[in-house]
């Protein structure tokens, strides 16, 4: 396999195949960057307060007065309290007594209490969401943050089997199956019928929305030749994820009812079902398995469609003879066993983690900014186009290493200037919030792909969904970094500004690997810095350190 891009060479790297391929993959990625942050819309809190009840006799002096006033944060402007009322049975006394707020009774003196009738919603923007559905405000507002972490736990799990699971039956098979997966449980949303029921199928919606992302990325990197597999593996995947995110905002702003929003948002995966019949098994992946004729059949396939004549031989009886000896089963566990994968491992997790906490706390963040909710949505993905067309340039014509390490320093410098900026320039702080987005959201497509060509074909899928579930703990955790704000404004762009400079100085270590074909196996790694080691030059030193397949390949060697 060491030889793989010279023997399928022939076919070239941009033939109607690969046209195929890319357009294909991509187009499966779209349904991802609407169901991932769909949590924006279907989790809004409308604004609320305490519900009187309408066969209450009251004055309307008094129903106009019933609920207390408290500063709003952070301008400190007195607006009605959202979990509180003027006790209903001291306003119905003062009611029938013909007494005027204000004027005979003192409001500061009268007793409060909770909202024990329930709340009323301004339904001015939205029909409904999960929040009015089931009154997850004041006492339960605990529970706005946990939906959206139990999507990222989905997500978490996703990335922890998927990987191993399409490393053992396959990329294609996998990818088609969690498209399913996240499709049906999409849909079945709209059937919740409780917060913990609503939860449960989110998980699983998450489950399988990372799982098909990650797979169509190491399908289409594997297939792809190494230049329009930059393409693919940053602008590619990316800009398509993009779109998907743009048409949120643009679903959510035509349909304002979160179970009718749910089923709008479910309904593009079954267009999905007939990409089955157009997109191939990973060749690479079938070498590594020993399917030798079934690789060659599709490389024979594509070399057709590319209007090419396949040589007689496409690989070589001695890799098909090592071929047989590769069929070792790989898991999570190779990715800490020596050494040097140890440490690269180690190091992608922190970059991965820290990356996710940026990019998710200032996706969710939207809602928080001033203006039009949908408007903000659309202008946090219309952030993402130039950043994805950025990784691009910098993966195709820089350093992998220091385009990482730049984009994450920037953004993170980015994000500690926002303190900085006075309270009333809020455009400004706004426009330093969305050039941070830009750098983090441009260092999460690049990570992808320098992930990609770090980890060998073996356990590439496998490194890749490891390293997209550990960087769901930063998901997972990144809204109760918004959940900061309640304390101070500023906070949560110190913390993640603070993490994310730090993180971009840390990925200095990194191996570049640009010009470096993709590596097969283990021992076709680059070395992290700190863990080189003698190329072993005798077959005891290969015995002592490699697997079987690797000795043979470097005896021939």
């Amino acid at each position: 396999m060491t030889d793989y891009e010279a023997a399928t060479a022939f076919i070239g790297e941009w033939g109607r195949f690969q046209q195929e391929v890319f357009f294909l993959l991509c187009m499966s990625i779209i349904p991802n960057g609407f169901t991932s942050l769909s949590i924006v819309f279907l989790a809004d809190t409308l604004p609320h307060r305490c519900l009187i009840p309408a066969h209450v006799n009251l004055t309307a002096a008094w129903r106009n007065s019933s609920i207390p006033l408290e500063a709003d944060s952070p301008s400190g402007t007195l607006v009605p309290s959202k979990c509180a009322r003027y006790k209903l049975q001291d306003v119905l006394d003062f009611s029938d007594r013909g007494l005027l707020p204000g004027v005979d009774v003192n409001l500061s003196h009268v007793s409060t209490e909770g909202c024990l009738d329930g709340w009323e919603y301004d339904r001015s923007v939205y029909n409904s969401t999960i929040i009015s559905e089931w009154d997850l405000v004041c006492d339960d507002r605990w529970k706005n943050p946990l939906t959206s972490s139990i999507f990222f736990c989905g997500v978490l799990s996703g990335s922890l089997i998927s990987g191993q699971l399409s490393d053992r039956y396959g990329r294609k098979n996998i990818l088609f199956v969690t498209i399913a997966v996240q499709t049906v449980a999409t849909f079945l949303l709209v059937f919740s019928q409780s917060w913990v029921m609503f939860c449960a199928i989110y998980f699983i919606v998450g489950l399988g929305a990372i799982s098909n992302y990650v797979t169509a990325f190491v399908l289409g990197a594997e297939i792809l030749g190494q230049h329009v597999r930059t393409v693919f593996s940053t602008a590619g995947v990316s800009l398509f994820f993009a779109v998907g995110y743009m048409l949120l905002p643009l679903f959510a702003f035509f349909i304002r009812d979160w179970r009718m929003l749910s089923l709008g948002l479910a309904l593009p995966g079954f267009f999905c079902v007939p990409l089955w019949w157009y997109i191939p098994e990973s060749p690479r992946w079938l070498l590594s398995q020993g399917r030798v004729e079934e690789a060659e059949a599709i490389i024979r396939n594509a070399a057709k469609r590319n209007k090419i004549e396949a040589p007689s031989v496409i690989f070589s009886p001695l890799q098909i003879e090592l071929q047989s000896d590769q069929r070792k089963a790989y898991n999570i566990c190779d990715l800490l066993r020596s050494p040097n994968i140890r440490w690269l491992s180690i190091t992608l997790w922190l970059v991965w983690n820290t990356v996710a906490i940026g990019y998710f706390a200032l996706s969710l963040n939207t809602s928080n900014l001033h203006g039009n909710a949908f408007f903000n949505c659309f202008l946090s993905a219309l952030v993402e186009i130039p950043a994805y067309t950025l990784s691009w340039v910098m993966f195709r014509w820089f350093s992998r290493r220091l385009s990482l390490s730049s984009t994450l320093f920037m953004g993170g410098l980015f994000l500690l200037l926002i303190q900085l900026v006075p309270a009333n320039q809020i455009f400004l702080a706004i426009t330093l919030e969305m050039m941070g987005k830009f750098a983090v959201t441009t260092a999460f497509a690049i990570v992808y792909a320098y992930t990609a060509e770090l980890y060998p074909t073996v356990l590439r899928n496998t490194a890749l969904g490891t390293c997209s579930m550990v960087s769901r703990v930063g998901s997972i955790i990144a809204p109760y970094f918004i959940y900061l704000r309640s304390y101070s404004v500023s906070l949560p762009y110190i913390l993640m500004g603070s993490l994310t400079a730090l993180v971009g100085l840390l990925s200095l270590l990194l191996p570049e690997t640009r010009g470096m074909p993709l590596p097969d196996t283990i021992t076709h790694m680059q070395r992290f810095p700190g863990c080189c080691q003698k190329k072993p030059n005798t077959l005891t030193q290969v015995e002592e350190n490699e697997n079987p397949a690797e000795r043979k390949s470097l005896v021939v060697q």
